[in-house]
């Protein structure tokens, strides 16, 4: 396994590939790799077959993270991630610097962005605001530098893949996307690199959000009508509120291809939540 550093070396690299015919997937991360991560890697490949090439990129992407988030304390361990990446496989790891990624910020000499406008709304765009802009800008350098034929991201940040979706389509970036499910822990929480930030109690208690989407959907399939939304997320709030440590930043309920919040909730509807156990703000989502 290759470890690249630099912007230009890795479009080296990725027209070098191009330029033998070589199929390319990408799965961007932030790092503080983890199983679900690693299951992204193998889904990768199969998209590629065994002759194609994986690149895994780890940036921990400043301008995702609002004033008061927790981008000076987001785990860091690349030499563990390089261990996992060579293991599963991988066959580039990109790991580039801030300046890399955003040259001339400092100064004032960055100020391009990739901003979509419709998706990201709500949930985590009300949330974060300037959370999504960091995002795609992002993943459309990562886009222009890796030119992947495939790009591999999760379902756990369900909103974010239907935005880079969006954007994919709208500015013809030439590859296909791929979302693969949510992996989660023999207790149901969804696997994430915040889970890191738990203590045992808090650990014990996050394990309410998944329990919150199966009691959403075991009362939505139970009814004969469709549920008042508001009804819902008022009756899930206070099922999540049981846990001391546990505060609802937002609970919604929308469709699953365009994300539009939906007044009425019935089978096949999509519910996505954010809940902070202490500090640590865990999201979630699932089809009802």
């Amino acid at each position: 396994m290759k470890t690249i550093v630099s912007a230009s070396a890795m479009q080296r690299q990725a027209l070098r590939w191009r330029h033998h015919g070589m199929r390319v997937s990408l799965v961007p991360t932030m790092g503080a790799l983890h199983e679900g991560h690693l299951s992204l890697v193998r889904q990768a490949r199969r998209c590629v077959g065994p002759n194609g090439r994986i690149v895994v990129s780890i940036y921990v992407n400043p301008t995702q993270f609002g004033p008061s988030e927790d981008f000076s304390r987001y785990p860091r361990d690349l030499g563990r991630d390089s261990v996992l990446c060579r293991q599963a496989g991988v066959d580039v790891l990109f790991a580039p610097s801030d300046q890399e990624m955003y040259p001339g910020r400092a100064d004032g000499a960055f100020s391009t962005w990739v901003i979509e406008e419709s998706l990201s709304r709500w949930m985590e765009g009300a949330a974060r605001p300037t959370h999504f802009r960091g995002v795609t800008t992002i993943v459309a350098k990562l886009f222009n530098l890796v030119l992947p034929d495939v790009a591999v991201f999760g379902a756990k940040d369900w909103q974010q893949a239907a935005i880079i979706r969006r954007m994919i389509a709208n500015l013809n970036f030439p590859l296909r996307m791929v979302v693969a499910p949510t992996r989660r822990e023999p207790d149901g929480l969804a696997m994430s690199s915040r889970n890191k930030y738990l203590d045992a109690s808090l650990r014990v208690q996050a394990v309410i959000l998944s329990r919150a989407l199966r009691e959403a959907r075991k009362r939505v399939r139970a009814a004969r009508r469709p549920l008042p939304a508001s009804r819902l997320r008022e009756d899930l709030k206070r099922f999540i509120h049981t846990q001391p440590d546990a505060r609802v930043d937002y609970i919604e309920f929308f469709d699953p291809r365009t994300l539009v919040p939906l007044r009425q909730v019935g089978p096949g509807a999509h519910m996505a939540l954010a809940v902070f156990l202490g500090r640590t703000r865990l999201i979630d989502n699932g089809s009802l």
